[in-house]
């Protein structure tokens, strides 16, 4: 069952997103297994938010494992992840 991942990053800037994200792709394990899509971007209050698409829960904790050094060195604060069923995804 593909779920929908949604981080919201209180603080979080776009250069701190580009950052992390240029350090993710240069990884060997990159795109990681059951990774589906990804969006980002200003959530309107001074932060950042992620919302992406994974095959499962189980999938995603595997890669937030995984890329929490990255992270932790980007300054990303830990934060719980909202995690919900995904009845449909449409890539065009």
């Amino acid at each position: 069952m593909a779920v929908i991942v949604t981080v919201e990053i209180p603080g979080g800037t776009k250069e701190q997103y580009e950052e992390t994200t240029r350090l993710l792709e240069a990884e060997e394990w990159f795109p990681p297994a059951g990774f589906i899509a990804h969006a980002a971007g200003p959530d309107g209050s001074g932060g950042w938010r992620v919302v992406d698409f994974w095959d499962s829960e189980d999938d995603f904790l595997a890669f937030a494992e995984r890329a929490r050094p990255i992270f932790d060195r980007n300054g990303v604060r830990s934060i719980l992840p909202t995690v919900q069923e995904a009845v449909n995804v449409i890539l065009r």
